[in-house]
Formats: C-alpha cells, sequence, structure tokens
C-alpha cells in the first residue's frame, strides 16, 4: 500500500472526488501538470492526524511539495470541501442509522495557541494564549458541528450558534435533522435565557444547574467530546488563521465519522 492510499483510503476518496472543485483551466494552454487530487488529499489528513505543521510535511510521502499542498489546501478552503466533506460522511452514517439523535453533548477544549486571531489568555492555563474548540456530538460521541473562539470566550456565548449552525443531514426517508432530542450541557452553560432559547428550537434540555446539581453527573455524558476529539492537529494551534484552524477541525471531524463509517457493517 502506497503511503497516499494510507492516508486517503479507496472509500475515502470516493466520498471526497466528487466533492472537490475542477482545475482552472488555462485560457492560454500549457503549463505545468497538475499534482494529483488524492495525493494532494492524503498530505493534507496527514497533516490532520500527525499533528505537525505545514513546513515539517514530508515531501516525499506524496510526491506534493508544501507550497501545492498549501495552494491547494486554501483553494479547497474558499469552495467548502471540508464543510462538505464532513456532511457527505454524516449523510452516510445517518443512512446506515449511525447516527443517534436522541442527545446531543456540547462543551468546549482548551488548546494552546502559538499565535493569531481569536487566541485569548487562558483560563485554566494560567493565562497563557489559547483557543477554544466548541463542539456538539451525538450520543454516541460523533462530531456533529464545531466552532473556534479565543479561550477566554464564555461557552455560554457559543452554544446557540453551534445548535444555529448544525447543517441539515439527510439520509433518511423523512426531513433531514438539525436538532437532537436532547442537549447535555454543563453548569458554564446554566443561564434561564439559554434554555428558553434551546427549549423554543424544540430540543429538550439537559444543562446542569449551578448550587444545584454535582457537576459529575454531567460528567458522564461529556466524556464523549474528550473522548472524539483527540487528533494531534487539534492539541496545539499552530494556525496564525483562526479559519484555518477551523478547517482542521472540520477536517478531523470528517476523519472520525470516516473511520465510523468504514467500521460499521453494511
Amino acid at each position: 500500500m502506497s503511503d497516499v492510499e494510507r492516508w486517503c483510503p479507496d472509500a475515502l476518496w470516493e466520498i471526497a472526488a466528487p466533492l472537490i472543485p475542477p482545475a482552472p483551466v488555462r485560457p492560454q494552454g500549457g503549463g505545468r501538470r497538475r499534482v494529483d487530487d488524492r495525493a494532494v488529499l492524503a498530505a493534507i489528513c496527514y497533516l490532520t492526524q500527525a499533528g505537525c505543521s505545514w513546513w515539517k510535511l514530508p515531501e516525499a510521502m506524496f510526491g506534493v511539495t508544501r507550497a501545492t499542498a498549501h495552494r491547494r489546501f486554501a483553494e479547497w478552503t474558499e469552495a467548502g470541501l471540508w464543510p462538505a466533506l464532513h456532511l457527505a460522511v454524516l449523510q452516510r452514517l445517518q443512512a446506515l442509522e449511525v447516527l443517534d439523535w436522541s442527545r446531543a453533548v456540547i462543551d468546549s477544549i482548551q488548546v494552546r495557541a502559538e499565535k493569531g486571531d481569536l487566541t485569548g489568555p487562558s483560563p485554566v492555563d494560567r493565562g497563557k494564549p489559547g483557543s477554544k474548540i466548541h463542539a456538539m456530538v451525538d450520543r454516541g460521541g460523533l462530531p456533529l458541528t464545531t466552532a473556534i473562539s479565543a479561550a477566554n470566550t464564555p461557552d455560554a456565548a457559543v452554544l446557540l450558534p453551534l445548535l444555529d449552525g448544525m447543517p441539515a443531514v439527510s439520509g433518511r426517508v423523512g426531513r433531514p435533522r438539525r436538532r437532537p432530542d436532547k442537549l447535555h450541557a454543563d453548569k458554564a452553560y446554566d443561564h434561564k435565557a439559554l434554555r428558553a432559547e434551546v427549549r423554543r428550537r424544540g430540543v429538550i434540555v439537559r444543562i446542569a444547574r449551578k448550587k444545584v446539581e454535582s457537576s459529575q453527573r454531567h460528567g458522564r455524558h461529556r466524556w464523549v467530546i474528550e473522548r472524539t476529539m483527540r487528533y494531534r492537529r487539534l492539541v496545539r494551534r499552530y494556525d496564525r488563521y483562526a479559519d484555518h484552524f477551523a478547517v482542521f477541525t472540520n477536517i478531523a471531524c470528517a476523519l472520525i465519522c470516516y473511520r465510523k463509517l468504514v467500521k460499521h457493517p453494511k
């Protein structure tokens, strides 16, 4: 098996290939032969899982230069490839009845950041600069949607944008799903107005109440997020631009869901 096939298996390429925008055509013709899209995608998947920065990409493994991989990454990001890839995998999981909408869990993960926008002093890391990954996962821990903020952003401020940003997931008979039946969250989200807004969207609220409920009760459900978001590329933020870090989060979500897809008996 080649490195390209290892990091971008046939099943993943089958999903991604129709979503990749066509190569731009030079009006005057000529030019260099375009590097294979699958090799570039494999290199980007490697970066996501290995956790290294762009300048450490092993060019010889994929036959792709760092400049080409970064340029194609920017082109595909602008074309909206990564959220489309994540959604395509979610739709296949939905068709197989793997997604469990009976309960969703929302929480955030602190990430040390080198520099860039959407960074702030981390309240859990001695005030060092950092960012947050906000994630909503289904009952089994499959990531449904994510968002990026500065480390000092209150979790409650991101709950509604995260919930409303969930794309419609089709794949089964009936209306596409955009909302879980119940939403679990810890005390950081305990606001009366927030509870009311979640209920208004037709979702049952299971938010721990301050000074009333033990944080340990929510811990029975929260662990699925910490188990899910373990990709090395998400442990430390190297990207200057938050949009790029958000893209790698998106790619990680697609790969996590893809792994579940290939393990599920058809």
